[in-house]
């Protein structure tokens, strides 16, 4: 247990704090296991509630930030900052002389106590991502979830997205769509994530260094149908902002040669009804078979969901099923 985590208990009534130690001893003696960023609240601790504002801010260009986004950097008495140089670029574009603390993902559990003891202090604080719209492949989840657990207020500040903007860019349908986040670097983790894109029936969105985008590119060419389209969104508003677009077998070809620069989102056109048969339905049987295997199915039932939900042949989801088993074998 780290005490840093347990309320002021100046702050609370002597029945609360008989309440509070009672609690205590009964969560010890039940074994129950406090993480490492736990919070301790008995429903009677009365400390001043406070908000984390959630803020969004440009992607590159920095006249995108909003009025509100800038008001409320300048009054916040902190800001918790993915990249402290970056964002001191833009409160010094705007004039702004708020402290920054840096909160990125290999410091984050070990920030959460202290920022809601802040918070518990009655200070308001925000939480900002190097770029763009914070949480989404960005740190901040396990914050957001102690802070709500402390019973404060989170409140978000909306603004530039790299997601939305290279959405508004491609000329794809924009609902549904699904966002992976980053693509794995290797193993298992990277093929379901290649064949689920190759399967999608929607438009799918994913970022990519631009050192590997050549190489994710040329592994959805083997699992796509050779007119699927994609767009390589890269360096969105700024100045050489450039929205790359052509067939995955084109895109291929030009990241094969011509090496990419800047920050890089990649967005994959829908599966067509017409990539019927083929290395797509394969792939889109893989990916299923793989997902109802490590629900628990047997490779049996795991065979007969594929070919019913796919209108596939029975013998063909067995072998592709019972791959995945012996290939999951394998590599165990």
């Amino acid at each position: 247990m780290e005490w840093g985590l347990l309320p002021d208990v100046r702050t609370l009534a002597p029945d609360c704090l008989t309440a509070f130690f009672y609690s205590l001893l009964q969560q010890r003696g039940a074994g129950t296991e406090l993480t490492g960023y736990a919070l301790i609240r008995p429903t009677c601790y009365t400390a001043t509630m406070s908000i984390l504002y959630i803020v969004a801010t440009p992607i590159g260009n920095l006249s995108d930030a909003s009025g509100r986004s800038i008001e409320v950097l300048g009054v916040v008495d902190g800001i918790l900052a993915e990249d402290t140089r970056r964002t001191r670029k833009l409160l010094d574009r705007y004039d702004l002389r708020t402290s920054l603390t840096s909160l990125h993902q290999h410091n984050e559990a070990s920030r959460i106590p202290r920022v809601v003891e802040r918070l518990d202090a009655g200070e308001t604080l925000a939480l900002v991502s190097d770029a763009g719209t914070p949480l989404l492949s960005d740190p901040g989840e396990r914050l957001v979830g102690a802070v709500l657990d402390a019973g404060h207020t989170v409140t978000p500040v909306p603004g530039p997205s790299a997601i939305l903007s290279a959405l508004m860019g491609a000329g794809f349908p924009t609902v549904p769509f699904i966002f992976h986040g980053f693509v794995p670097r290797k193993g298992k983790p990277r093929q379901v994530m290649l064949e689920q894109i190759a399967a999608a029936t929607q438009t799918t969105v994913v970022f990519e260094s631009p050192e590997r985008v050549a190489a994710l590119l040329k592994a959805l060419v083997a699992l796509v149908a050779h007119d699927r389209q994609v767009v390589v969104a890269r360096e969105m508003t700024k100045i050489h902002e450039e929205f790359f677009r052509g067939t995955m077998a084109e895109v291929a070809r030009y990241y094969a040669e011509n090496k990419a620069r800047g920050e890089v989102t990649v967005v994959v056109s829908p599966r067509s009804p017409a990539e019927g048969g083929g290395s797509v339905d394969e792939a889109a049987a893989r990916a299923l078979g793989r997902a109802l295997l490590d629900e628990g199915l047997n490779p049996s039932r795991a065979a007969r969901e594929v070919s019913s939900r796919l209108g596939i042949a029975k013998n063909a989801a067995y072998d592709i099923v019972h791959s995945l088993r012996d290939n999951s074998e394998e590599s165990g």
